[in-house]
């Protein structure tokens, strides 16, 4: 035991020294940055450090370090087009955003249009930044005056170049819509230009005219990213916020801004960067964006506990589906966090590939261990066998009987031996397979559909002898919206697509931790 913490205080030690050596690179590539870049125009310095985020440098970017080791890739990896993400504190949404930028990770921009509200102040257009930069304690970004001055000319008058909403030297605390999501951008993409765009008033017709001035000034760039900062409903109680925030998450899930435009002129849904994301959807649909993955969702009483007055927040990836079949295919984590540490997750893995070889070699199958009080809890699970990207096993157990590793030994025995769509598994075939393991939450009954939220949930649905499951990543990886996502299970079950909308069809939900041996170390 003496050694095992050694050895992780160490590892720590290493990470730690891993992240100061790259902060320091960091750093300098920033120092270095061209003072042609940033003489045109002034510097907007941080009003918001030290309050929605650290004010020292190393303490931030180890912050946003963190929060971004701690989010997950989806798979299978696509580069996005377009993100939309949280802007409270990082203590409060700080996770939430992370999840959008994780997704970044690999891909390159050489310019970045972030789009936010004014909280602040009002004025009846978008204010485009156009020269200067902005800085954090992270260093300065500089402007893509080109880039923004072709927006701006884009516009029809509605985009102009302005400092509202930028410079706001007569309020006690500047905007910080568009300043906290910088920091996730300089850590995850190091090098790049920003044009940073406030809108002054929301109205579907400025939206609309930016949205278009966006779309053409891009029209023939694939290196730009859109970028879109909102939270969701403000100050309702939890159960009222989470009713509220899921209707909005699924019209973005269903890539619908039009029907989002007016659901927020409404006043069915809200978000205090509905105009911006509104915007970003429609600018990113023309640039080639089709779909919409929510990668997290959540508000601050997930965090402080208190769930009378909540905010809500949200993250999401926009994406070309076609760019799909041009990604390699790895192992995601879809659904709600289970508290999984990689150490456990790897010792589920190890235990899952050694039962399925000494059960098809004939062998004795190893003894699971709770080697952690959560692989001790009563777990249902998954396990998925994969030959050569092809489904090749799964079976799984709903219910919750077994502590967890005992739950993913037995299950990973019967998908490789018993799954009844499938051959056993033949010695000749171990070397080609890939495994991956679903854990489980407890089963709820969904009393509300429209708190279905594809990719974080699976579900379930009963009909007197008839029952079906599909796992949140069926969902996500076929590209369903809820509803179709509801057909696809009662199919499962045996039952008419509609049988969802029937009065005695119980509908059950859960969420899953996903995780493979191709995203482990």
């Amino acid at each position: 035991m003496l050694l095992m913490r050694s050895h992780y205080r160490g590892s720590l030690v290493v990470k730690w020294l891993g992240h100061y050596f790259f902060y320091s690179l960091f750093s300098l590539l920033l120092a270095s940055l061209p003072l042609t870049a940033l003489s045109a125009g002034v510097v907007r310095p941080p009003a918001v450090a030290g309050a929605f985020y650290p004010a020292d440098s190393l303490e931030l970017y180890q912050t946003v370090s963190g929060l971004l080791d701690h989010s997950k890739l989806l798979s299978p990896r696509v580069k996005p087009v377009g993100l939309i993400c949280p802007h409270a504190g990082y203590v409060y949404s700080g996770g939430v955003a992370a999840a959008s930028y994780k997704q970044l990770q690999g891909f390159r921009y050489s310019s970045v249009v972030l789009v936010a509200p004014s909280h602040r102040e009002y004025f009846g257009h978008a204010a485009v930044y156009c020269s200067g930069g902005y800085r954090t304690p992270l260093g300065t970004l500089a402007v893509d005056s080109t880039l923004a001055g072709r927006i701006v000319a884009a516009g029809g008058g509605l985009v102009q170049s302005s400092l509202h909403g930028h410079i706001q030297d007569k309020l006690p605390l500047g905007e910080h819509a568009l300043e906290v999501q910088l920091p996730f951008l300089q850590v995850q993409l190091g090098s790049f230009r920003l044009v940073p765009i406030v809108m002054g008033d929301q109205s579907p017709a400025l939206c609309h005219a930016l949205a278009l001035a966006l779309a053409e000034a891009l029209k023939d760039r694939k290196d730009v990213l859109l970028v879109a900062s909102s939270d969701l409903s403000h100050f309702h109680t939890y159960e009222e916020a989470n009713a509220i925030d899921s209707r909005l998450t699924s019209l973005v899930a269903n890539y619908d801004f039009t029907r989002l435009q007016s659901a927020l002129s409404r006043g069915e849904v809200e978000a205090c960067g509905g105009g911006p994301v509104v915007a970003v959807m429609e600018a990113s649909n023309k640039l080639g964006a089709d779909s919409a993955r929510i990668v997290s969702h959540a508000n601050s009483g997930d965090v402080t506990d208190d769930k009378s007055r909540v905010v809500g927040y949200l993250s999401a990836v926009l994406y070309k589906t076609d760019n799909l079949k041009k990604q390699p295919k790895n192992s995601s984590v879809t659904g709600g966090p289970m508290g999984l540490s990689a150490k456990e997750k790897q010792y589920l893995l190890q235990l899952a590939r050694q039962t399925i070889v000494s059960a098809v070699k004939g062998d004795s199958l190893p003894v699971p261990r709770a080697i952690t009080a959560v692989l001790a809890e009563k777990r249902g699970a998954f396990v998925t066998i994969k030959k050569n990207g092809q489904l090749r096993g799964c079976i799984g157990m709903i219910l919750a009987i077994r502590p967890l590793a005992e739950t993913v030994g037995e299950m990973a025995e019967a998908a490789a031996l018993n799954d009844p769509r499938f051959e056993p598994v033949s010695p000749a075939e171990l070397k080609d397979l890939t495994l991956e393991i679903s854990a489980l939450t407890p089963v709820s009954p969904v009393n509300d559909l429209q708190a279905i939220e594809v990719g974080r949930d699976g579900l379930i649905i009963r009909r007197g002898r008839f029952q079906g499951l599909l796992l949140p990543q069926v969902a996500t990886e076929y590209g369903w919206d809820r509803d179709t996502f509801l057909a696809q299970t009662c199919r499962k079950a045996g039952l008419p697509p509609d049988a969802w909308k029937m009065k005695d069809t119980e509908i059950l939900s859960f969420r899953a931790e996903v995780f493979g041996e191709e995203e482990m170390p």
